[in-house]
């Protein structure tokens, strides 16, 4: 039985949630306040998340952030009564799995939920197929295994599959996870050109579908933290009209 956090300050959405999630077979728990769940993030082990952003005192934001940056990879779902984009963006920005604006359908939460497990768990978010990374050893992109860690190699850029962490010139650099998985994804396909609509796709989901802002906002992001000059950056090169291309410098 999988266990679901649910943090809403309506004890209204709680009451319905749970009751919904208790039926659909889910182990449920509540919080009505973003430090009471920080503290239960931090001391329990959750299969997923279901976090409102309008909360007193450290509001979801602040939340999802400090999960995230404790490396806590539980999948996210965040709720807000606001329609902004801004808000959207930042929330999936900070790690957040997926977003819903009230009001919904006890329902449609469900099948989110399903989704992401479905993207999480069957359907890996990253292909490390032997087709995806040139391993020729004349070729600075390789494959190596460390400690059973699968570790990627391109130019200055190190990461570390399972750990989530990347290197630029051997230090660390802070990526969130949906960051670090836009830099895989494409880094495991140098050379070719993605299209903003397939990354959307791929990394995201198809509920996001034309939502292009996303994407270029994490590329924006990912330059300011692997490119010595964003403006003429070496790695992630933008393909006018249609997308991006990872490129490895000097190759």
């Amino acid at each position: 039985m999988k266990k679901v956090l649910v943090v809403d300050d309506e004890i209204s959405i709680l009451t319905l949630l749970e009751y919904n999630l208790t039926q659909a077979g889910y182990q449920v728990e509540t919080a009505g306040d973003g430090e009471q769940a920080y503290k239960l993030i931090r001391e329990n082990k959750y299969d997923f998340i279901i976090l409102d952003i309008m909360l007193p005192g450290m509001d979801g934001m602040d939340v999802c952030r400090r999960v995230r940056q404790d490396r806590i990879k539980t999948p996210i779902l965040m709720l807000t009564a606001k329609g902004d984009e801004y808000d959207k963006i930042i929330g999936l920005e900070l790690g957040a799995d997926d977003y819903m604006t009230k009001p919904f359908s006890p329902r449609e939460v469900l099948a989110r939920i399903k989704a992401i497990f479905r993207r999480t768990e069957v359907e890996p978010v990253l292909d490390l197929s032997s087709n995806s990374v040139d391993k020729d050893s004349n070729s600075s992109a390789f494959l190596e295994d460390d400690d059973e860690e699968t570790v990627i190699r391109l130019g200055e850029i190190e990461i570390y599959s399972e750990r989530y962490e990347v290197k630029v010139g051997g230090k660390e650099v802070e990526v969130t996870p949906k960051e670090f998985e836009l830099l895989l994804y494409m880094a495991t396909r140098k050379g070719r050109i993605l299209s903003r609509d397939q990354l959307l796709n791929r990394i995201w989901n198809f509920d996001y579908a034309g939502e292009t802002r996303i994407v270029d906002v994490h590329i924006s992001h990912l330059r300011e933290k692997i490119e010595k000059d964003t403006k003429n950056p070496e790695y992630i090169k933008t393909v006018r009209g249609f997308g991006y291309k990872f490129e490895v410098p000097g190759e």
